[in-house]
């Protein structure tokens, strides 16, 4: 990969990272937060997923706006009202205005996953997609494991407020750096010529590329008549209840079930994400080469994602490993896994969706299934803490649902989506 497109995977790398600080800022000041505000772990439950609902709630309509409008511009909007947001929590002064500034965050991080795969589909030949959507994910982890270190410290050093003024400071940065030199390969002055004729050339697969250049959009409800896109969706959901509960609770569990300070807590949780990014991007080019004979267009991608899924399933052991070092341990391998198993995912979309104008929707309803189990994950853990005293059972269902995404994959994203659609349409003809 050349170094221009690497600067297009640096700002989706940096997208996606500074998208996980604003996150998992709350997880990390939650000890003071619930103190401050009288907040039970039921009531700091549905405070983790409150953003989680109006994130979900918005992504379909913005990943249609991002097809028609466009990734620079709808980037920017998400980034400016997320950031502000995640600013103005710091001067939250009740449990409804942290409600408030969370749900206003989750709106405007709706645009990143859906921005992220349009800006893949349009910048990165079909051979290096995998890479690629690893190393926008694995921003997702580099995020928290940043986050966990610094916000820990300025929690411990100068309160929670400040910790989320910093972070919301941070977007911005990225925003001014995005509307001055982000463009599409066809308008970006800075890219070469022979560059880009190898973008436009090669950024489809070749089982697709004819139906891209012939078909024209076939918009949501055609998609959602596909048996494959609701695998990827369902395949993310289970993916990602395990992915909200490391990120809303635990820090809560370290502090809670392992008796480590907020700064160990943001030390000791920073070292299974760190390693998640990196091992992610090596997951992510080792499914480019092995799809280099068969192709992308197969979709035996999906077989990839089954076995990080399998490699997540290790959260089953936490309930019975009582030294910190293995816990890391098996903190690590469940974080690989489930890092590996998004990139993964949202790379055999765009291999399985042979018209790029559908990229966003796609992604967005792929999203939404993940989300909505990532709504639960919060506020389930709540319950049964509440219930049962022990984060065991929800180690437990997280596992036991990576074991079924691991099925759902392998059975049910088969197929190319556009031809589902017609050969539905045609069978109804009939």
């Amino acid at each position: 990969m050349s170094y221009r497109r690497g600067w297009i995977a640096l700002f989706l790398f940096s997208l996606s990272m500074i998208n996980y600080m604003d996150r998992i800022a709350l997880s990390i000041a939650a000890t003071p937060i619930a103190r401050e505000f009288q907040l039970s772990a039921v009531g700091m439950g549905y405070l983790f997923s409150s953003f989680i609902w109006s994130y979900a709630l918005f992504l379909i309509p913005m990943g249609i706006l991002i097809d028609r409008f466009g990734t620079k511009r709808m980037a920017g909007v998400g980034i400016f009202v997320w950031s502000a947001a995640t600013a103005l929590t710091g001067a939250a002064n009740s449990f409804g205005s942290l409600l408030l500034a969370r749900l206003v965050m989750g709106a405007g991080e709706s645009v990143s996953n859906p921005v992220g795969a349009k800006v893949i589909r349009q910048w990165i030949p079909a051979t290096e997609r995998g890479m690629v959507t690893s190393m926008f994910n694995s921003g997702s982890y580099a995020g928290p494991a940043i986050c966990s270190v610094i916000l820990g410290a300025l929690v411990a050093l100068y309160g929670w407020r400040m910790s989320f003024v910093i972070a919301g400071g941070i977007g911005f940065v990225w925003l001014a750096a995005w509307l001055l030199f982000f463009n599409s390969p066809e308008k970006a002055k800075w890219l070469k010529a022979d560059e880009r004729d190898k973008i436009l050339r090669e950024r489809d697969s070749k089982s697709s590329a004819s139906s891209t250049a012939s078909s024209e959009s076939s918009g949501l409800l055609s998609l959602m008549r596909t048996p494959t896109l609701w695998g990827l969706a369902l395949t993310q959901g289970c993916n990602v209840y395990t992915q909200y509960l490391f990120l809303t609770w635990l820090p809560s569990y370290l502090q809670a079930s392992r008796h480590l300070s907020i700064s160990h807590t943001g030390l000791f949780s920073a070292v299974p994400y760190a390693a998640a990014v990196v091992l992610c991007i090596v997951v992510g080019r080792l499914s480019d080469q092995y799809l280099k004979r068969s192709g992308v267009g197969t979709g035996r991608r999906r077989n990839a994602v089954a076995l990080s899924m399998l490699s997540g399933a290790a959260i089953l052991a936490v309930p019975f490993t009582s030294n910190l070092s293995v816990l890391l341990l098996v903190f690590s391998v469940t974080l690989t896994g489930i890092a590996s198993t998004t990139s993964l995912n949202f790379a055999l979309l765009n291999d399985l969706l042979p018209n790029s104008r559908d990229v966003a929707k796609a992604m967005a309803f792929v999203v939404v299934g993940g989300n909505l189990f990532g709504m639960i994950a919060p506020i389930a853990t709540g319950y049964v803490i509440a219930a049962t005293g022990s984060y065991d059972w929800a180690f437990g269902i997280a596992g036991l649902l990576l074991l079924a995404g691991a099925t759902i994959v392998l059975t049910m994203t088969r197929s190319p989506m556009i031809a589902q659609a017609k050969s539905s349409s045609n069978q109804a003809a009939a």
